[in-house]
């Protein structure tokens, strides 16, 4: 945590360098009406509206998602999250007492088999030793075993069979709160190339992609290329701090395998240009980047924060979702293009009842430069 004195220092150099206190959350906000807020996907994936931004000239263009196509390039790489989401909210009762508690499982454990790190409701109620169990039967048992802040603790589960598949039986989709019905089994809440398991919530720029379209795409001469991110506690972690210089970023798990890095390097040398498929495959690609220096086959945890002032280097593109006010991930675009272009973006998408969040309509922010 930086002092008050520092953080005003860093703040008047903000001023001085790009006009507005970057550091300010205040200057992430924007106003939205409730009613913009998508609680269901469009019908059809590909038919939700795709608001386009040069970032080079500011120019803005409404077309609906299909029509990305036009946009690509023979030799374009894309660059998407396969990240599965588990059904990870679990609701049990604590044995000792039978108070009610819900569970959402955020991050295995690597060294302790079936051991995760969850996010509590009613935490207050589990201390080390406390016994939850999941399901009439008792399908699931879980044993804390360590105590941390902000509601989390590191749970030991005990069932019989896969764990994924009793977890299948018990679990809910951990819909964002903003989702007004969390009923029912939410399978648009998955992206059509999802593959590892392990997320507590979706790439979710990704939700307008068909199997049809990345044929299309890949006749065009696009590449297609997977990276993971298993999406985790940041994702509902809203940022408390006035100072975002004092906001803590959780890390989240990311792989990067020999392939990809063999493409995504081989496109860098040829000056082809890297899509990114939602923020989650930026700050993949950006942590690679930023650690190596180039793109590398890796595994590891990141809690990158990108807000204006950074400087990217590995993606030329992004396809995304409206964002959430004062959020690292409204930040992470406007560092994309600028902290103006982007609130400007918003005010026309809110003027036009684009839909917003998860399950709303997408961007596609690109440039002239290549």
């Amino acid at each position: 945590m930086l002092s008050e004195e520092q953080l005003n220092e860093k703040s008047q150099e903000a001023i001085k360098e790009f006009g507005y206190d970057i550091y300010n959350l205040e200057e992430y906000d924007y106003n939205l009406p409730e009613e913009q807020i998508a609680q269901t996907p469009a019908e059809k994936r590909d038919e939700s509206r795709l608001l386009v931004l040069n970032k080079s000239t500011g120019k803005l263009k409404d077309q609906h998602f299909f029509d990305i196509l036009e946009y690509f390039r023979p030799g374009d790489v894309l660059v998407r999250n396969n990240a599965k989401v588990i059904p990870a909210r679990l609701f049990g009762c604590k044995e000792s007492t039978g108070a009610k508690v819900q569970v959402l499982l955020l991050e295995p454990d690597k060294k302790q088999k079936d051991c995760w790190t969850c996010l509590c409701g009613n935490a207050r109620v589990i201390k080390v030793g406390t016994v939850i169990s999941f399901g009439d039967q008792n399908l699931m048992k879980a044993t804390c075993l360590e105590v941390q802040n902000e509601g989390l603790r590191k749970f030991k589960f005990e069932y019989e069979g896969i764990f994924y598949e009793v977890l299948d039986q018990l679990g809910k989709m951990p819909l964002p709160p903003y989702i007004h019905n969390q009923e029912g089994k939410n399978d648009r809440y998955q992206t059509v190339y999802a593959k590892k398991e392990g997320a507590a919530a979706a790439p979710t720029a990704g939700f307008h992609f068909t199997p049809e379209l990345f044929k299309k795409l890949e006749e065009k001469g696009v590449e297609i290329l997977d990276v993971t991110l298993q999406v985790g506690l940041g994702t509902f972690r809203p940022v408390k701090v006035s100072n975002i210089l004092n906001h803590n970023m959780h890390t989240e798990y990311y792989e990067m395998d020999a392939f990809t890095a063999e493409r995504l390097n081989l496109a860098k040398k040829e000056g082809r240009r890297i899509i990114a498929v939602g923020t989650t495959s930026v700050r993949t690609l950006e942590s690679v980047m930023k650690e190596y220096g180039e793109f590398r086959e890796c595994t590891g945890d990141t809690s990158l924060f990108i807000y204006p002032g950074f400087e990217y280097k590995a993606v030329d593109c992004i396809i995304t979702n409206f964002h959430l006010p004062k959020s690292t991930l409204i930040m992470l675009v406007a560092a994309f293009t600028s902290r103006k272009m982007i609130l400007d973006a918003y005010e026309h998408a809110v003027k036009d009842n684009y839909r917003f969040f998860s399950f709303g309509d997408a961007m596609f922010i690109y440039g002239d430069e290549k």
